[in-house]
């Protein structure tokens, strides 16, 4: 028998292209169609309907950039139609590259109530169900023109805020066209058709050529396209359907792969739009997703990002209406547990742990509804601290997806344990399909069952169905397949159902499941720790700001009834977690959005300054002695941590830099350090271990200069071969004595970098204050620490703890980690002595080793300062910057925890008269460490502390309360009660695990 198989395949896709599809809304009649071109930011719906239109044609063109306008569409139902589904086809100039990335519309009713959106895949509305013939309507389309960025990722400044929309002009460069307004029938018969001949053509497509089912399948095709007469498509779909009835008529095999298909559309909260268009997206998302539901009763939908739903609460409450009853009618379904979808790697502990709080607190305020599921598909990375966050969140199960992006190794499996740093383990899935934004097509199951690496012992894995990243969601074509692959021979079984009932199979399947212990490092998007540089620090100083907000406010309401700020406070963890998102973060956005990152961090570092300076003057009292304050979980300088006294004294100084012959040299007694005259560090001598820091040969605080143009993602990539290219930037354009700190100006390129290096009395730290005037394009700049250490590992601090990672590359696994992401310290050492790089918002590390000819070895620790992507902002990065680093000689991980809070969390003083601000609370072991103090979020005046152990040990540690405490418990993230502690004298003994968080709720009697 002669194989027909590709000539039936393209025959098939031939017809259902250029005349199946197109003749589903065949009979049409034109809509009349008039516009208002709103001027600057988008308008209120009551402001937009009232507004006067002008008629228009079809071809009319519209849209400059970022601009908005409305649609009035009006039209008449034909009498003959009557009894047919008649619909609305609008394309207004729709982009093919799929929805959300270019013109999107929401439709309106005349009394401005949302019927649905418009995208490219789902270009209708619905007129009526069973038009009853010569009825009249009107829709008002609000309709956005956003520029296409994600074409080619080559620099554009579409991605700028346009200075005529703060103005309230009309820029004169229109981006679409109007290219239908039609009125149609639907033809029910035809619709059936095209979705029949596209499951089967898709199966056929992935089916091997040997299988039986294929040719089977390729039969029944080729009889009904013979039945299909091209000349009266709609008469001859009956009798085309009726020849593929037998395809469809055998189920399953027994042993076929079970997919939870969960309806999900990814919303990035900014990426190539800015903030304020994602909540616009959001409702157009929702739109879509109940108007589904309406017309699909089995149809479920997941949710996971709380801060879009209170949007959608504020700026849609009809539609948040329809989102309630869908959610207690079981189709709605929010999930993910955070206020939004934040990057795991920059975002600091308690931050995270807010996002949890935040997230799981929404949710169940407004719904009811206890998450259980941390849903978290494009993030890049996730460290190792999260699994034990997710179950002090009440949190079961981990779904992402984003490291089936690895460019090195294949990670090993799909239905795994997580085990944390701590030994927590939570049960996690990565969907084999390797998407979040599947559409039900043939090509994916198949990849999701041969993709699947836990085949034998577990046979189920999710779908994460419908178009996302600039939203969409799911549209009645993949429902319609998801139907017909429920339960189909040569398929596996495709499933509409909870992320939970999914879950919950697949653990009661699998409970012996493979165990992946430490961080989920994505091998992909490594310049996402370095690259905008200002987001990445009004988070940093958001982050240490609050903490001491709390902490200060905290302790004068206890000790001076000081109002607690508990509604600022609130209002500002939310817009520093909006701001975490992982494309705002990592520094991947458009430059709108990192330029109202850095206005709202701005925002939020003055209020909490505020804040801080009240609580503190409450403290201090009115006088004029100097208190000292220590935010810090340390002693310090004779300060207690969380604490205040009077100066005792003048405060340390700088060593005053001596010049020599070749240079200039700090010492403090602990210490020594020269410098040369190019500004190099020549020498870091340790004086009490009489050893040097830097190996024979080499310089300290070497900038260095790459070139930067990774093979595909400009923000978000380093790529390894960056290394083959470098200039050592040793020459200087001057080097002398400033404030007591050896001064050190260098230009290379356009770019200007001065620094002051400095040693203070009785510190074992060198300090680097940097201010960088950069101009450099697709360039990376990194400061280089070549240790005279044999460091087995590094030891990079991540949320609440530290991660080792070995500095050799034996296998791909360690060679793909050649950047990585530490927090306030990096850690190097052997046995008896070692040293740490601290920083106050630098993410981007690397070490690299080497043995030299002396046998010694050389351990080169590097921190990356600055890149200059130019996609998709052409700026990133450019102008001035100022930051700071600092090189702790001696150090263990102890030194390293404090000298890394220490150097984020300055000493404040104020002027006062209180004799001494007793600490609200004091742990006796360096090896635990007080993250939060704060008052309990419910208004009750109990105090609320988080503490974790920091060392990597176990821990014994005594909590004292400077305060009565009538009753104590242990806590969950939500400060619900899990246990009670039995305080003594307002003490409490407490044991901690390695890197065990714990949060302890203290009640006081008088609260």
């Amino acid at each position: 028998m002669h194989s027909k198989r590709r000539l039936t395949e393209d025959r098939l896709a031939r017809v259902l292209n250029e005349r199946l599809r197109p003749a589903v809304h065949g009979r049409t009649v034109p809509l009349r169609v008039a516009v208002w071109d709103a001027p600057g930011e988008p308008v209120p719906v009551a402001e937009a309907l009232a507004a006067p239109y002008r008629p228009i044609e079809v071809g009319h063109r519209w849209g400059p950039v970022w601009s908005t306008s409305w649609f009035r569409i009006t039209g008449r139902v034909p009498d003959e139609w009557a009894g047919q589904r008649v619909e609305a086809v609008l394309d207004i100039g729709f982009n093919k590259t799929g929805p959300g990335f270019s013109a999107e519309g929401l439709v309106h009713r005349a009394d401005g109530t949302v019927v649905k959106a418009l995208h490219p895949r789902n270009a209708w509305v619905t007129v009526a169900e069973h038009a009853s013939g010569g009825e009249e309507f009107t829709y008002y389309i609000e309709a956005a023109a956003n520029p296409v960025l994600c074409d080619d990722h080559l620099p554009t400044r579409a991605g700028d805020r346009p200075g005529w929309l703060t103005a309230g002009g009309v820029d004169p460069e229109p981006l679409y066209r109007v290219l239908r307004a039609d009125l149609a029938v639907l033809d029910r018969g035809l619709w059936e058709l095209v979705q029949d001949f596209d499951v089967l053509g898709g199966l056929i497509r992935e089916l091997p050529e040997h299988d039986q089912r294929g040719w089977q399948l390729l039969g029944f095709v080729e009889r009904a396209l013979d039945a299909v007469d091209l000349g009266d498509l709609s008469g001859s779909a009956a009798a085309a359907r009726a020849a593929l009835v037998p395809a469809f008529a055998p189920p399953a095999a027994p042993s076929a792969h079970r997919l939870s298909a969960v309806g999900h559309a990814h919303i990035d909260t900014a990426w190539l739009w800015p903030v304020r268009e994602t909540v616009r997206k959001v409702a157009r998302t929702v739109a879509n997703v109940v108007q589904l539901m309406d017309d699909h009763p089995s149809f479920r939908f997941v949710m996971s990002q709380a801060q879009q739903l209170a949007w959608l609460k504020e700026s849609r409450p009809q539609l948040y209406a329809r989102v309630r009853e869908k959610v207690t009618g079981g189709q709605f379904l929010p999930v993910g547990s955070l206020w939004v979808e934040p990057d795991t790697n920059i975002t600091g502990g308690e931050a995270l742990a807010r996002q949890l709080i935040h997230g799981k607190r929404f949710y169940l305020a407004e719904f009811g509804v206890e998450t259980e599921e941390m849903w978290l598909p494009d993030t890049f990375g996730y460290n190792a601290a999260m699994p034990q966050l997710m179950k002090l969140a009440g949190v079961r199960w981990f779904l992402t997806q984003k490291i089936s992006w690895n460019t090195t190794n294949r990670f090993p499996h799909h239905t795994f344990w997580w085990e944390g740093l701590d030994g927590t383990r939570i049960f996690t899935h990565f969907p084999p399909v390797d998407s979040y934004n599947c559409e039900v097509s043939g090509a994916e199951v198949a990849l999701a069952v041969a993709n699947f690496q836990d085949k034998g012992a577990a046979s189920c894995s999710l779908m994460p169905f419908g178009y996302g990243d600039g939203g969409g969601g799911p549209n009645r074509e993949m429902l319609a397949r998801a139907e017909r692959l429920a339960d189909l021979e040569g398929s596996a079984r495709v499933v509409i159902e909870s992320p939970a009932r999914f879950f919950e199979r697949a653990h009661a399947e699998y409970p012996d499941a493979p165990v992946w212990v430490g961080e989920l490092y994505l091998e992909f998007h490594r310049g996402t720790l370095t690259s905008q540089l200002r987001t990445k620090q009004g988070n940093r100083r958001s982050e240490h700001l609050l903490r001491e907000a709390e902490l200060w406010a905290a302790t004068a309401a206890v000790r001076t009834g000081f109002a607690y700020p508990y509604q600022a406070l609130d209002r500002l963890w939310k817009t520093v977690l909006l701001h975490q998102f992982h494309d705002i973060l990592p520094g991947s956005s458009i430059a709108w959005v990192h330029q109202e990152a850095e206005q709202a961090h701005a925002a939020v570092l003055a209020e909490l300054d505020g804040i801080v300076g009240a609580a503190q003057q409450a403290l201090a009292g009115e006088g004029r002695q100097e208190i000292v304050f220590n935010a810090a979980p340390f002693a310090r300088d004779g300060v207690p941590a969380l604490g205040a006294v009077p100066r005792g004294g003048p405060a340390a100084r700088r060593v005053a830099p001596v010049p020599e012959a070749d240079g200039f040299v700090l010492d403090n007694g602990l210490v020594r350090v020269r410098i040369d005259r190019r500004g190099l560090v020549t020498s870091a001598r340790d004086l009490t271990a009489d050893r040097e820091a830097l190996a024979p040969g080499t310089v300290g605080n070497l900038l260095q200069l790459h070139q930067d143009f990774p093979n595909q993602y400009d923000a978000w990539d380093i790529d390894e071969f960056y290394r083959n290219t470098v200039r050592d930037l040793v020459e200087a354009e001057s080097v002398d004595i400033r404030d007591g700190a050896v001064r050190v100006v260098r230009r290379f390129g356009t770019s200007r970098v001065e620094q002051e290096i400095s040693l203070t009395e009785g510190s074992k730290r060198l300090d680097i204050a940097t201010e960088i005037d950069w101009h450099e394009t697709e360039k990376l700049l990194k400061a280089a620490f070549p240790l005279d250490l044999r460091a087995e590992h590094s030891s990079a601090e991540i949320p609440f703890g530290h991660v080792r990672r070995p500095t050799h590359t034996n296998t791909s696994w360690d060679a793909a980690k050649f950047e990585f992401c530490a927090h306030r310290f990096l850690h190097l050492g052997e046995r008896g002595w070692g040293a740490a790089l601290v920083n106050d918002s630098t993410y981007g590390h690397e070490v690299t080793r080497d043995v030299r000819p002396d046998g010694g070895t050389t351990t080169t620790a590097r921190l990356s300062l600055l890149r200059a992507p130019r996609f998709p902002d052409p700026e990133a990065d450019q102008g001035h910057h100022r930051l700071r680093y600092a090189l702790v000689l001696g150090a263990d991980i102890a030194d390293a925890v404090r000298e890394g809070y220490g150097f984020n969390q300055p000493e404040r003083v104020v002027t006062g008269a209180a004799a001494a601000v007793v600490p609200l609370v004091a742990v006796d072991s360096d090896a635990v460490v007080v993250e939060v103090v704060k008052l309990a979020d419910d208004g009750s005046g109990d105090v609320v502390v988080r503490l974790y152990e920091a060392l990597g040990g176990r821990a014994a540690a005594v909590l004292g309360a400077g305060f009565p405490v009538a009753s104590a418990a242990v806590t969950d993230l939500l400060e619900r009660a899990l246990e009670p502690l039995h305080p003594t004298a307002d003490r409490i003994g407490l044991t901690l695990r390695p890197f065990q968080v714990l949060t302890v709720r203290l009640r006081r009697p008088d609260a």
